[in-house]
């Protein structure tokens, strides 16, 4: 017996001893009183090989591709299973981030709340509401029986087209980190596991099995691994789930670099790394990080089932490898409260969750034009409702995170091609009508409704009413990017021919991430509502109608033209998200703007976008004040914040770094989100997190804040910054 395994006994002999008494009547891994990674040894010890083999790897939770339904599963997107002679509980995987869903009807009827998606809960700016709408997400989870959510999309947007945009928290790492760890935080609040994904650089659909994304190390440090560095700091999600795509070279769920050495070694994760459906290429995966495979049949092979166990009984390394496999799983399941209160069947108090629901939406919603201050709508008798099937509902995102809304599936409308596995793809709208939104509030108003499908006749419509209010949608889905960012379907034409009748337009974007606007200069207004979930309809219309003063601010930079991005043309364009033929060759990515995300990338190429990272207008004024900073080995910041209008509102003030040691530079450090009263103000103090201010130096190893003059910018968007001040930074290290 080694030294190491005779240390292991002995500690676990005197936690069993010191247990004895205290757990009589129950194991003594449930002694509440032993941290999680105590538990979890005292658990793993009991387990056969073949028990901990079965906790590494699990199918669909749902019949697919000639396996059948798991008969323990809900019918979801994954299952594990248990071991129930030790009490270890199956693990019930639902998707995702917007909603439990219910793939296929599998549960037949079982809707859920439909919340807005990931980006129209970024573009909210509120930490609070990131929390509120995850534990709303985490309660209705736990009570329909599932205990890991695969929630917490939070790749950078990289690319516009991509058509998982909608699912991810924006363009910055600071903004994406703290909103949805924030999100994850309040998930787990409710004893259900949830993800952080896709680990990394999963920037596209185009292609997404065999991109590979090519990124320095610095640069990959100062970007989308500081995003999740902080979403995983801020919300300790208890599983990380790796990507399709390939990084620098290796498969991301089999990258010895991204798993062992920056999470794992690094950052000291101790949860577990689960693969994303299908994303396993081999049984050294689990050498690589890798601790769990997910969705087994749309792997080439069940890697981490027989031809693990093998590896296994041969090889002392695998061995130990599955114990800590093992391990990370059971202490996690403990940390998060899933072994002490087990997800069970119970009410669920849907309108309480529609309200959360409904409060991210209103948040979410940006007020990008207000020509004349068009809004809120006052005084207008005859207002046309053109086109967006505003009297059905509102858009949904497809793919795996569909959610079917409580209130029922809505329009569904078929599109071309084939989803994820091969499913029809269907534009869902949630039964939250804008139309009828309006209605209750304006029932002495005209309501003209148009589909917009003949502009001549919205035109004439238009023409005829006070105000004309076009609904325009994009539908973005898993598995396939948008070839450009116009509207579909002619309605960038729609809105120009309305706006021409009548230049007292408003434009209402349902859309999943950027889109081009050629008519901009045409309209009186214009509302990006992203997709607003199961309560969109009411949210819209309290803010066109000014029940809610809109507060939402730009998560994402909006271009003035493809030509702007550092990609004019996607990698592997008019390629699809499905998985390619064996000895497929990857497709390079290489991602020339570096740490420079969006506004980032707009500022070093001195490009002017069409709407910065940031922006956001209301139906109030705020101004700004008595800036202050104060340096040393912390970087302080201190500003005043007034309501200078004659209505309530929030403000969302935003704090950059323009100059780092003397060097132009320019990221998002702090922001507030602040509810004000007419002549209200009030002081915000905030501290920057110290890597937002030092470069990667990858030779060293470590975060290195340069001594010097850092300056500092406060104002209401990337683009917007008025007062600025500086300060002097001593010189300094962080580890990685």
């Amino acid at each position: 017996m080694t030294k190491t395994l005779q240390a292991k006994t002995a500690i676990l002999a005197m936690l069993l001893a010191s247990t004895t008494a205290a757990t009589a009547a129950s194991p003594p891994w449930m002694n509440k009183t032993l941290d999680p990674d105590q538990r979890a040894s005292l658990l793993e010890a009991q387990m056969t090989t073949d028990e901990k083999l079965t906790l590494v790897h699990g199918p669909m939770g749902r019949a697919r591709l000639g396996i059948p339904k798991p008969e323990r599963a809900l019918g979801s997107a994954g299952f594990i299973s248990g071991v129930p002679r030790l009490g270890i509980p199956d693990l019930q995987e639902a998707d995702a981030s917007v909603g439990v869903t219910n793939p296929g009807n599998i549960r037949p009827g079982d809707g859920a709340t439909a919340f807005p998606s990931i980006m129209a809960m970024a573009a909210t700016w509120s930490r609070a509401l990131a929390y509120q709408s995850g534990v709303a997400l985490g309660n209705e989870s736990w009570s329909k029986g599932f205990n890991v959510l695969l929630a917490g999309g939070i790749n950078l947007m990289r690319e516009p087209r991509n058509g998982r945009t909608f699912e991810y928290a924006g363009e910055d790492p600071l903004l994406a980190g703290l909103l949805t760890g924030d999100a994850i935080r309040g998930i787990q609040s409710q004893n259900v596991v949830s993800t952080i994904k896709h680990f990394a650089f999963n920037s596209q659909e185009s292609a997404r099995f065999f991109v590979d994304a090519t990124i320095d190390n610095a640069a990959a440090r100062e970007s989308d691994l500081l995003a999740f560095q902080i979403g995983i700091e801020t919300g300790r999600p208890g599983s990380v789930m790796c990507a399709y795509n390939l990084v620098n070279g290796h498969q991301a769920c089999d990258s010895d670099w991204l798993l062992n050495q920056v999470l794992k070694r690094d950052w000291g994760y101790a949860g577990w790394v689960m693969s994303d459906w299908g994303a396993v290429h081999s049984t050294a995966s689990a050498m690589n990080g890798l601790d769990q495979e997910s969705g087994e049949q749309l792997d080439r092979e069940v890697y981490f089932g027989a031809p693990l166990a093998e590896a296994v009984r041969k090889d002392p390394a695998y061995r130990a490898r599955l114990d800590n496999m093992v391990h990370r799983i059971l202490r996690t399941l403990f940390a998060v409260g899933v072994m002490d209160r087990p997800a069970k069947l119970s009410p669920i108090d849907y309108q309480a969750n529609g309200k959360a629901s409904q409060a991210v939406a209103e948040g979410g919603i940006v007020l990008l034009k207000n020509q004349a201050g068009l809004l809120p709508l006052q005084n207008a008798r005859k207002i046309a409702i053109i086109g967006g099937q505003a009297q059905f509902g509102v858009p949904s995102g497809g793919g795996s995170s569909q959610t079917i809304a409580i209130e029922g599936p809505g329009l569904q409308m078929p599109v071309m091609g084939t989803g994820v596995l091969g499913s029809p793809r269907l534009m869902v709208y949630h039964p939250s009508s804008p139309l009828e939104g309006l209605h209750q509030i304006l029932p002495d108003a005209e309501l003209i409704v148009d589909d917009g499908r003949y502009p001549a006749n919205a035109e004439r419509l238009a023409r005829e009413a006070d105000v004309a209010i076009v609904f325009a949608t994009q539908w973005t889905t898993e598995s396939y990017d948008v070839p450009d960012l116009s509207l579909p379907g002619g309605q960038d034409a729609l809105i120009a021919a309305v706006a021409a009748a009548n230049p007292r337009t408003v434009v209402v974007l349902e859309t999943g991430g950027p889109v081009l606007m050629p008519w901009l200069d045409k309209v009186g207004a214009v509302v990006e509502a992203w997709y607003a979930g199961g309560r969109g309809g009411p949210a819209i219309a309290n803010v066109l109608t000014g029940r809610t003063n809109p507060s939402g601010r730009l998560p994402v930079s909006f271009p003035a033209g493809i030509e702007q991005l550092p990609r004019p043309t996607t990698a592997g364009a008019g390629l699809t998200g499905e998985r390619p033929p064996l000895g497929t060759r990857p497709i390079p990515l290489s991602y020339r703007e570096g740490a420079d995300v969006g506004y980032r990338w707009y500022a070093r190429q001195k490009l002017q976008p069409l709407f910065p990272f940031g922006f956001g207008l209301s139906y109030t004024q705020f101004s700004y004040s008595d800036l202050a900073v104060r340096g040393g080995s912390e970087l302080s910041i201190s500003f005043t914040v007034r309501n200078d209008g004659r209505v309530a509102g929030e403000d969302v003030p935003q704090v950059y770094l323009t100059s780092l040691a003397g060097a132009p530079e320019l990221r998002l450090i702090g922001w507030e989100k602040l509810a004000l009263a007419p002549g209200e103000s009030r002081k915000v103090t905030m501290t920057a997190d110290r890597r937002l201010l030092a470069r990667f130096d990858d030779k060293a190893h470590l975060w290195r804040i340069p001594a010097g003059r850092y300056e500092v910018g406060l104002g209401t968007s990337s683009a917007h910054l008025g007062t600025r001040a500086t300060a002097t930074m001593t010189g300094s290290t962080m580890k990685p």
